[in-house]
């Protein structure tokens, strides 16, 4: 095994306060409130006994959450006042690896091993599950001039971790959450009385955010580029319809006084075998709630080899 100097090389990495307040809300769960106490493995295992465990891919995939490896066994150790786990990753998030591959060797305190397994199995399958789904995506798009983009259906409390693993796994992130971009829907509509009427609203009491119109139709998309959008969610429209409402939008931004770019994203109904054609229509992006509403876990294990 070779080992790697950081973990991540995914940018933006996560924020080191938020990977400690997951943690330690992961651990509370497993052991109870702080500090807590494993059961089995405090009346089987002594203080005193180390060794050492190879975390290990059971599947083919991308890994990605590494991350999070040494804040796991660093909290249990703290918890039980026991000596620190040395960590020596062979693997970083973002890599493909192959089933059976050595992602990191873990030294210490078996107790501290054998706890903090669980955790830090759960949050590293769930996030490189997340990457290995973008990856496929990202593969089959690649060339296309489009990129895939997550959404905000994600596992409550595991936003961060989620988007994380969709850049690991090549993908891109549009917006975190409801804060930092305006999504215009027909809800909103309704309620604004017009497309304009919502667009002119959220510009006036929210100046610094960019505002996205969501269409199911090309006049409505058109009816959006008039009012001044920034960008178009083309929502379930059949491909002829999408790649129209496209060419006439690129049109547009072409015309004298147009708007200038406006960036287009397919979605709705949305399958890796249609990607390249949907890509084919020339929008920049294809969002898939799939990234991490239904992506399965990749298979990982930790297992003790002395």
């Amino acid at each position: 095994m070779s080992a790697v100097n950081s973990p991540s090389l995914v940018e933006p990495g996560l924020d080191p306060r938020w990977i400690t307040d997951i943690v330690t809300r992961a651990l509370d769960e497993d052991l109870g409130p702080a500090p807590g106490r494993d059961v089995t493995t405090q009346a089987t295992v002594p203080p005193s006994g180390t060794g050492t465990a190879h975390l290990v891919a059971r599947a083919d995939g991308v890994v990605a959450g590494l991350v999070v490896v040494e804040e796991v066994t660093r909290q249990v150790a703290e918890r039980f006042g026991l000596a620190p786990v040395t960590v020596t990753f062979t693997a970083q998030d973002g890599d493909a690896v192959a089933r059976g591959r050595v992602l990191a060797a873990l030294t210490g305190p078996v107790q501290v091993l054998l706890t903090a397994e669980r955790t830090l199995l759960n949050l590293a399958s769930r996030a490189s599950g997340v990457a290995t789904a973008t990856r496929a995506w990202a593969r089959e798009l690649d060339g296309t001039g489009a990129q895939v983009l997550d959404t905000r259906k994600t596992t409550p409390g595991l936003r961060a971790l989620e988007k994380y693993a969709v850049r690991a796994g090549g993908g891109t992130n549009k917006r975190m959450g409801l804060y930092d971009v305006a999504m215009v829907k027909d809800n909103h509509v309704v309620a604004a009385g017009s497309v304009s009427g919502a667009i002119e609203a959220v510009r006036t009491m929210f100046s610094d955010v960019l505002v996205q119109v969501e269409a199911d139709t090309t006049d409505q998309a058109m009816e959006a580029l008039d009012a001044g959008a920034d960008f178009l969610l083309l929502d379930n429209m059949p491909t002829p319809v999408l790649a129209q409402t496209v060419r006439l939008v690129r049109e547009r931004e072409a015309a004298p006084g147009g708007p200038g770019r406006i960036e287009l994203e397919a979605t709705g109904n949305l399958t890796l075998d249609r990607a390249r054609e949907v890509a084919g229509t020339g929008v920049d992006y294809l969002s898939v709630g799939a990234l991490t509403h239904s992506a399965p876990i990749l298979d990982l294990a930790l297992d003790l080899i002395g």
